[in-house]
């Protein structure tokens, strides 16, 4: 080639890129009223959006309010919430523990973290970190264990072990939160640094996401900051609502807080091979390993007629959808008040961020997304916005009727079996942690789960319910007696199913000191009974050739059967010392005599 055809040749492709970049901007003409239309139409206080075009910012900016009330305006420098779209970030941090040899995708991850227990030796053996990072673990969501609670990453980590599997292993994609959580302490597990240090040091730092924080506490030093407000249910006032602070133990599900900019370092490398700035930050094997088919997910949308989204599938903290055709890569980040979706089309080279700020506004992150998505592309417009929100409205009218039936089934005029004294008290389950029920007045109680508190009155027999709250819903508990004719524990649906809570003795009578005093050997006719303590302070009943019982402390002296609801032992002191003890069931008492 000469140098004068070589000089034209370079002219010419220079002059189509700087044509092409004028031509983007101009794609998305009219979205700034699109936006403003949007937001009114789904009284919805403020957005945030950008797009990313070939590893380059083409568009950024703010609309309407970060607060609502002092009408301080979206910023591209605003912190907002991301949610789950943090899992993106554990996954990428997980992948960078696989490429060290700390970890295997498709090996029982209990091989490389031992001390982590599932429900079951079927789950131990099987579980790979694969699973728990697409949600095919078989195991359903069980938010309330985390949802306004105070417990740590640890403990929830510790709860694993009482998640028993609602669908085989691999078969059906279950959203789970709590995986996420595992396996962000995984990472401390194995490189003794906490999921923030390990984040802040080997992703956040290198993509310059400096304003990218880990907790409300450290987005309220920064001025430009989101504030939540949500529409009321039956009305579209708009009301401002705490922002969930209570993600420190479940952070690697959904505590990251983040703004346009820094995100868009974020997308960019994603975008880009791992690549920002000319280095090497994350990598593509890793990328491709979050992208690559784990679990084919629900199409919601092809289930409702809309024929845009086909195969949907999910990865490992994001899903692909073909949308029109067009391979698209995304993950939808929700909490109280805050919506986000980080997304981009691979094969297209284009990239959408979205915030979105009020629960009515949910479906936004969507909405503007594959709008914007359609304009860059050259193709009709699908009217999505109006299609969903004729949807919502739907909703929020069936929502109005359905409330409208409260009660409904309530048998009237019937009364509690025992005095409101005789319902108060600490109720524990496992899993999920204690339910404290309080008096309120002289003739109604209080509720107290995690942080939620609520009045609670009486509905029919011994149920009581909750009023039915914007945020935190209503909760209904149906109190049961022991075969002794004692109030000692209540059912409540919480997530998935039905939760049994029993009521919890005072913690004083399960110290060591107290336990001691009741070991020994006792025997009633040619039977032996041998009492132990074991297993982290509790006490057992041993008879040979027999299954041991264990005990449960329940008053000063009396212990119950975990395994025999109708068979209580209370041990009998006589000048100071345990003599014997009393078993009571409904053939009678017998006394058994401590052995000497």
């Amino acid at each position: 080639m000469s140098k004068s055809l070589l000089t034209v040749f370079v002219f010419l492709f220079s002059t189509i890129v700087t044509a092409q970049t004028k031509t983007l901007p101009e794609k998305l003409k009219g979205l700034d009223e699109y936006m403003a239309k949007t937001l009114k139409d789904w009284n919805t206080p403020g957005a945030g959006v950008a797009v990313v075009k070939n590893g380059q910012v083409i568009w950024m900016k703010g609309y309407g309010y970060r607060d609502y009330d002092k009408k301080l305006p979206v910023t591209s420098t605003t912190l907002f919430q991301i949610a789950s779209n943090t899992k993106l970030f554990t996954a990428t941090a997980v992948g960078m523990l696989v490429e060290q040899g700390k970890l295997e995708w498709d090996k029982p991850v209990k091989s490389f973290v031992p001390s982590i227990k599932f429900y079951n030796n079927e789950l131990d053996n099987t579980v790979t970190i694969r699973d728990m990072l697409s949600h095919r673990t078989g195991i359903s969501r069980h938010d309330l264990i985390w949802y306004k609670s105070d417990f740590t990453r640890a403990q929830l980590f510790e709860k694993l072990k009482y998640l028993e599997p609602s669908q085989p292993i691999r078969q059906s994609f279950l959203y789970n939160n709590l995986m996420y959580a595992a396996s962000g302490q995984i990472i401390e597990l194995l490189t003794q640094k906490k999921w923030e240090a390990y984040l802040q040091e080997n992703i956040l730092n290198p993509l310059n996401m400096k304003s990218t924080v880990f907790s409300i506490a450290d987005m309220r030093r920064n001025p430009d900051h989101f504030v939540p407000y949500n529409e009321r249910r039956d009305t579209s006032l708009l009301y401002q609502v705490p922002w969930l602070e209570d993600t420190d133990g479940l952070g690697p599900a959904g505590s990251l807080i983040s703004n346009l900019e820094d995100m868009s370092h974020w997308l960019i490398a994603q975008m880009n091979s791992g690549m920002y700035n000319g280095k090497a930050v994350i990598p593509n094997s890793v990328i491709k390993a979050t992208l690559e088919p784990s679990i084919p997910e629900f199409n919601g949308s092809l289930a409702k007629g809309y024929t845009e989204m086909l195969n949907p599938v999910y990865g490992m903290g994001r899903g692909t959808v073909s949308y029109r055709g067009h391979l698209l890569a995304d993950h939808g980040g929700d909490l109280t008040g805050i919506h986000s979706q980080i997304s981009f089309m691979p094969q297209d080279s284009l990239g959408v961020i979205v915030f979105v700020i009020g629960d009515q506004g949910q479906p936004l992150y969507n909405i503007i997304s594959y709008n914007i998505y359609e304009r860059l592309l050259g193709m009709s417009l699908t009217p999505w916005s109006e299609r969903r929100l004729a949807e919502m409205k739907k909703g929020k009218q069936a929502g109005r009727e359905g409330r409208k039936a409260a009660g409904i089934g309530q048998v009237k005029g019937t009364k509690p079996s025992h005095p409101l004294d005789d319902y108060l008290g600490d109720f524990a389950n496992d899993t999920y942690g204690t339910i404290h029920i309080t008096k309120h007045g002289s003739d109604s109680m209080q509720f107290a789960f995690h942080d939620i508190s609520l009045p609670m009155g009486h509905f029919h027999y011994d149920r009581f319910d909750t009023p039915n709250d914007e945020v935190d819903g209503l909760f209904s508990i149906n109190y049961r007696t022991s075969p002794q004719g004692e109030v000692d524990g209540f059912d409540i649906s919480l997530d998935e199913g039905n939760a049994v809570f029993n009521r919890v003795a005072d913690a004083s009578l399960s110290t060591l000191a107290t336990l001691n005093n009741y070991t020994g050997k006792y025997q009633i006719g040619s039977t032996i009974i041998e009492v132990v303590v074991k297993n982290d302070n509790k006490l057992f009943a041993v008879i040979p050739g027999t299954p041991q019982l264990e005990l449960i402390p329940y008053k000063a002296r009396v212990f119950k059967s975990k395994d025999y609801p109708d068979l209580i032992l209370e041990f009998m002191i006589t000048d100071g010392k345990v003599t014997a003890m009393k078993q009571k069931d409904p053939s009678g008492e017998y006394v058994i005599k401590r052995m000497q």
